[in-house]
């Protein structure tokens, strides 16, 4: 039924808006006496053979929600009864900020793909935590970034900021320094800034009572080099983790009349080419 009859006249409508739209359905919807059970009863499993344990957090299961759906930590409850193990908020930074200018998510339909430059756009990290006051176990990530304006020189003191005030909102940290949105954010995947960053947060972690786990996000266009860098700055610095992968800027093999739009891509075009 979705793709005979729902999905053609959801593309009759702008991308963002129809993600907007689903946004509010789902919240509305929740509202409505009955409907987060029907929710959990479709889509939560409950079984112990799915629980796994990864740097010290026990996860129901390993399917989690990505960031970027829910940025500003708004609908977190709601999706979690979609039978996430988890959900990822942000990319969130110290000062709310627009993003890019619209229209900044395309369609591409040959591709069953989309490209998106939506630049980070949140309300910032303190409105955030207002609402992550209010959870009552819901395993949260925190990706957090710096704000367009920031000098990448200045970058580590955004992620201190991010870091500092959801330290005790969030379960894990997620620095994103691949994102192909904002200007020259992936030269902070150089070795020597990254090593910087990833050690200013780390020292920050270890002086706290109890340590959260930080993994870094790395784009998936990075040269053998880059990440053989990044391996030795994982080892280095300590860090949890790496997430693997951001969007990406390659458009090889793409067939759609939009397939140059600046901007990141996923979707099954990115899928055949990483996977």
């Amino acid at each position: 039924m979705y793709k005979l009859l729902i999905r053609p006249i959801l593309f009759f409508f702008d991308p963002e808006k129809v993600h907007y739209f689903t946004f509010s359905l789902i919240r509305i919807t929740s509202k409505i006496p009955g409907f987060s059970s029907i929710y959990r009863s479709l889509y939560c499993v409950d079984d112990k053979r799915l629980e796994i344990e990864v740097f010290g957090l026990k996860f129901k299961n390993p399917i989690g929600l990505a960031a970027g759906f829910d940025k500003d930590a708004v609908l977190y409850k709601e999706l979690s009864n979609f039978g996430f193990g988890f959900i990822e908020i942000g990319t969130l930074t110290p000062k709310g900020q627009e993003g890019n200018p619209k229209k900044r998510l395309f369609r591409l339909k040959e591709d069953s793909a989309i490209i998106n430059r939506m630049g980070f756009n949140n309300g910032g990290v303190v409105e955030a935590i207002e609402r992550l006051k209010k959870n009552d176990g819901v395993l949260i990530g925190g990706n957090i970034g710096k704000n367009k304006v920031t000098p990448n020189e200045e970058a580590a003191s955004d992620y201190e900021i991010c870091f500092d005030a959801l330290y005790d909102y969030v379960d894990y940290f997620v620095v994103n320094v691949s994102s192909p949105n904002t200007p020259n954010l992936r030269a902070l995947q150089d070795k020597a800034p990254l090593t910087q960053l990833l050690q200013t947060l780390q020292n920050k972690n270890f002086s706290m009572p109890k340590q959260k786990p930080i993994l870094l996000k790395i784009a998936p266009d990075l040269t053998d080099e880059q990440l053989l860098d990044i391996i030795d700055i994982v080892k280095e610095t300590q860090i949890a983790g790496v997430i693997a992968t951001n969007t990406t800027i390659s458009r090889e093999g793409l067939q759609s009349d939009n397939k140059s739009e600046m901007g990141g891509l996923s979707g099954k075009a990115f899928d055949k080419k990483f996977y």
